[in-house]
């Protein structure tokens, strides 16, 4: 097997055009693929494009190897590197739709065990000769005739099985996103043509015996990288997210949608290529609007999306951009009802402001003359003019939740203790003490905080006595801050209600503790009440910015 083949004839090259086509082909595609933002579907590609082409240029050099002995082995590491690329490919499949196979180490050392096996057997075919054989020929063309045996069949076998697993993680993600798989189909087809080659060629003359794969497999795998841009990019993408998703050109014309985006919008079904405005006026609008919330009117009910925009991009390169509509009906709904009690509440606040108000001031005016006449010997009228002033705290009371319930926008780094004594200035407490165990900076709207204290001071004045020492520090844990009293504290089965409207010692117009609630919610902070070591009162404000 060591004599020179004659020169290359005109019907050799068309056989090494072809396959140095391939090989071209391949190599040439290398550069797109780099241009693929996730790194192992980018791997994984590159690895096939790499080896596919490997696999063809090992064919031109067994057809134009200068001797049999050159063109066996050129033959031989072929058969290598064309094995090699079944794994890429299942790398990039795993990669592609998501999976983490790629990354399993047991995989990984599964399939470096059947590759080494197979290629044992293909390297040391010169020993046994189990695997194919290969004579000098004349006919077509001087080459070295390859007749494969059981071994090669078995092997081929193995890889398209192999193949059809990566096959099969592309159908079923096309299919979970609702996507034609005919294009997919017909790249698939590509793979089967070379095994008609070389069949072909094991039973004409007018064909060369030797494995035609790669041919077919240059031609997959490019057609797999120019898909990959064209739709796989969006098809992955979409897979990943069970929300619709609707991908816009740069001219907002409508690229591609998965599935659920279709069952939301039945108009996307024969839109690819349409203007956004036109096939869906309503998202066009809000896209220019500064509104981020769609609603759509569907089965007797309101539904509300929030519509999030972000570009698409293939490498570096910009195309267009990609809308994602999450599901906020739920949301949207508490947020509208929130509002409309927010603005029930402000009405009520103002009626109580202005026409409650004007009645009791004329109220207690006629009592403060009634009481000079009398020379302020009447109890009954001493009575009146204490109910009087307690329903005006009551008013102030209402009014203060109204503005509680209100956003809280406005936030600053303040000091707890600052706050807490601008709060006690405003507190009727002579006999009372106002400790400071520690302070902390927080991020609040310093004016509700001041209230919030005020409020809670108020609550522990009240039930505490004159002479109730209070207590405020941070958490030890940095996270929040506590209020403390001495006072008789809080039953444990009133603690649960203590922030509710209404809940009140005597006197007490019930609406203090629930306007400190309303404010620590809308900061965004949550309070709890405990027991002090004093026996008295102790709330724990926790989730505060420091």
């Amino acid at each position: 097997m060591s004599e020179p083949f004659v020169p290359v004839t005109p019907s050799m090259t068309a056989y090494v055009v072809v396959f140095g086509l391939a090989a071209v082909a391949c190599f040439a595609s290398l550069r797109r693929a780099r241009r693929i933002d996730d790194p192992d579907t980018r791997r994984g590609l590159e690895g096939f494009l790499l080896l596919s082409g490997g696999w063809a240029a090992a064919h031109v050099a067994y057809l134009l190897a200068p001797s049999p002995n050159l063109s066996l082995a050129a033959y031989l590491v072929g058969l290598v590197v064309g094995f090699a690329a079944v794994g890429a490919w299942l790398y990039f499949c795993s990669a592609y739709t998501g999976r983490s196979l790629h990354q399993d180490a047991t995989y990984r050392r599964a399939a470096i065990v059947v590759f080494l096996l197979v290629v044992g057997l293909k390297v040391t075919n010169p020993i046994h000769g189990l695997y194919f054989t290969a004579t000098p020929t004349a006919s077509p063309f001087p080459h070295l005739a390859v007749e494969h045996s059981l071994l090669h069949w078995l092997a081929m076998g193995l890889a398209y099985a192999l193949s059809a697993v990566g096959f099969f993680m592309l159908f079923e993600l096309f299919t979970q996103v609702g996507q034609d798989t005919r294009p997919l189909t017909a790249l698939v087809g590509l793979t089967g043509v070379p095994l008609v080659l070389d069949i072909a060629g094991t039973a004409s003359p007018q064909f060369i015996d030797m494995t035609y794969e790669p041919i077919g497999v240059a031609l997959f795998a490019v057609g797999t990288l120019f898909l990959f841009f064209e739709r796989f990019q969006t098809i992955r993408l979409a897979g990943n997210i069970d929300d619709p998703v609707i991908f816009l050109d740069e001219d907002d014309e409508i690229r591609d949608s998965n599935a659920p985006a279709r069952r939301l919008f039945p108009e996307l079904e024969d839109a690819k290529g349409e203007s956004l405005k036109s096939t869906l006026p309503a998202v066009g609008d809000l896209l220019v609007s500064d509104e981020s919330v769609l609603e759509l009117a569907g089965d007797g009910e309101l539904r509300y999306f929030m519509v999030a925009t972000n570009p698409f991009t293939f490498g570096n390169t910009r195309v267009g951009r990609v809308l994602l509509f999450t599901d906020v009906t739920q949301t949207e709904r508490y947020r509208r009802e929130v509002e409309r009690q927010n603005e029930r509440l402000g009405r009520f606040a103002s009626v109580v402001s202005h026409d409650l108000r004007n009645p009791l001031s004329v109220a207690r005016g006629r009592i403060e003359l009634e009481r000079e006449a009398r020379a302020n010997r009447s109890e009954n009228l001493t009575a009146a003019a204490d109910a009087l002033d307690r329903m005006e705290r009551l008013i102030e009371d209402v009014l203060a939740l109204a503005r509680a319930g209100d956003d809280i926008d406005e936030r600053q780094p303040v000091s707890l203790s600052s706050m807490a004594e601008r709060a006690w200035e405003t507190v009727d407490a002579d006999g009372g003490d106002l400790r400071i165990e520690n302070d902390v900076t927080v991020e609040a709207d310093p004016e509700r905080l001041r209230q919030a204290l005020e409020n809670i001071f108020r609550n522990s004045t009240d039930h505490g006595g004159a002479d109730v020492v209070i207590t405020v520090g941070g958490l030890d844990d940095g996270q929040g801050f506590y209020v403390e009293d001495d006072g008789p504290g809080i039953p444990p089965e009133l603690r649960e209600q203590i922030f509710e409207w209404g809940v009140s010692g005597e006197g007490g117009s019930g609406l203090g503790l629930a306007i400190v609630e309303t404010i620590v919610e809308g900061h965004g902070w949550e309070i709890t009440v405990e027991e002090s070591a004093e026996g008295g009162a102790r709330f724990e404000v926790t989730g505060v910015r420091s």
